[in-house]
């Protein structure tokens, strides 16, 4: 997670109903935080006391929450929220100019896509993460990271191509045996796609610990001074062979089998040994006529 956290731009954490997102994306919160960037917030699937919740006071304190929770379209007018709801918010920080290192968290962008055009959002994302970028620069200076949350299993394929084509880096979450696992797919510039696997718990003060290897590992090399278990101790039947009943098998001759003397008997019979014959003797309704064999059906 280190060089995910190092990326700028777009990063997409992609949950599941196995496997919630949130809590990665409140660690990596926490991270950016502790390397001195500024953090914004658009909460508009959980409430902001929800969200804030496992976070210590100093890590709360430098959190720049946006609240599109309890009133996303300003209806209650107290004149908290920015104009044009979330969308605005975002268009408000693409056009700071004095922006430094800043980390925006949108929990989450799948909220987004269901309330607002996909190709507006697109738009908006990309003038995001790239505002700091000039034309012709081959490797434009990126300040701005972007972790967007989103539920995969919400969205057809079109909105995850389109989201997938503006990303740095696609982290997808699973696991096995209780253990979470993050596949991340980094996009570089002028670079061919990586991937990376890691294996990772969260701690309840959202630490992050990584494992350098799979949890399966220690299956895969199990204990030498451990005496491994014969899977067929108590079988009711016998899978190996004495040397006897090998012997005996493979001198059993099966009944489909032909054997030498078997063949040259059948071909060749002896002149002791008993012959067939077949005798035919015609009916009276045989044609037994050669030149016209079909003279039996009267034409």
């Amino acid at each position: 997670m280190e060089s995910l956290s190092a990326l700028r731009g777009l990063v997409l954490l992609r949950d599941s109903v196995e496997w919630e997102g949130r809590s990665l994306l409140k660690a990596l919160i926490k991270k950016s935080v502790l390397c001195g960037e500024q953090v914004h917030i658009l909460g508009c699937e959980v409430s902001e006391e929800e969200f804030r919740e496992g976070f210590d006071s100093g890590i709360n304190s430098q959190l720049v929450y946006h609240d599109f929770f309890r009133d996303p379209l300003n209806w209650s007018k107290t004149g908290k929220a920015l104009p044009g709801g979330p969308l605005g918010a975002l268009r408000a920080m693409c056009g700071k100019k004095d922006l430094g290192p800043v980390t925006i968290a949108l929990d989450s962008l799948s909220w987004l896509l269901l309330h607002l055009p996909c190709t507006t959002l697109c738009q908006t994302l990309h003038a995001l993460s790239h505002q700091h970028s000039h034309p012709g620069d081959s490797t434009p200076v990126q300040h701005v990271h972007v972790l967007g949350l989103l539920h995969e299993e919400l969205h057809g394929p079109g909105p995850m191509v389109a989201l997938s084509s503006l990303a740095q880096a696609e982290v997808t979450l699973s696991g096995t045996v209780g253990q979470a696992s993050a596949h991340i797919l980094y996009r570089r510039p002028q670079q061919r796609p990586t991937h990376e696997t890691l294996w990772f718990s969260i701690l309840p003060d959202f630490s992050l610990h990584l494992q350098r290897g799979s949890p399966l590992e220690s299956q895969l090399y199990p204990d030498l001074h451990t005496h491994p278990v014969d899977p067929m101790t108590h079988l009711t039947f016998n899978l190996h062979l004495s040397k006897k009943e090998r012997e005996a098998k493979d001198s059993l001759i099966l009944p489909f089998q032909f054997s030498s003397e078997k063949q040259q008997a059948l071909l060749y019979p002896g002149p002791g040994q008993a012959t067939s014959h077949i005798f035919y003797e015609p009916d009276a309704c045989d044609d037994l006529d050669q030149e016209d064999p079909d003279d039996d059906l009267d034409i």
